[in-house]
């Protein structure tokens, strides 16, 4: 038996986390009631470890609003969790493809977002 979800950086607790299929084994972002890939409803939460691999980069030069224009520029990068899932987030400027990152939170804009950096 799991203990309870005790919440994410989504409900602003510095942990990263994901939902698992207990039917056919699939891991996925975000919660949702029903398995994506075989529609099941036997889905737990988990916490993820917050490491993983640098699938893409991308640098944000024009925030989307006015209150996240300071930030600006600011990476984005789409990480392979070592649990099996993909998120994109914000990452380190020297993060590159490829790269294997840990996660930690920061504050951005009115919120809590998971901020990945190398690993040594």
């Amino acid at each position: 038996m799991t203990a309870p979800f005790a919440g994410d950086w989504t409900t602003g607790r510095p942990a990263l986390a994901f939902q698992h299929c207990r039917a056919c084994g699939a891991r996925w972002l975000f919660a949702r009631s029903f398995c994506p890939q075989c529609g099941g409803t036997d889905v737990e939460m988990q916490e993820a470890s917050g490491l993983g691999t640098v699938h893409a980069v991308t640098l944000v030069t024009r925030a989307p609003s006015e209150a996240l224009r300071p930030h600006a520029p600011y990476l984005l990068v789409l990480v392979d969790a070592d649990e099996g899932f993909r998120v994109m987030a914000h990452a380190a400027p020297d993060v590159a493809i490829g790269d294997r990152v840990a996660a930690s939170f920061r504050p951005f804009g009115s919120g809590l977002v998971p901020y990945f950096a190398c690993v040594e």
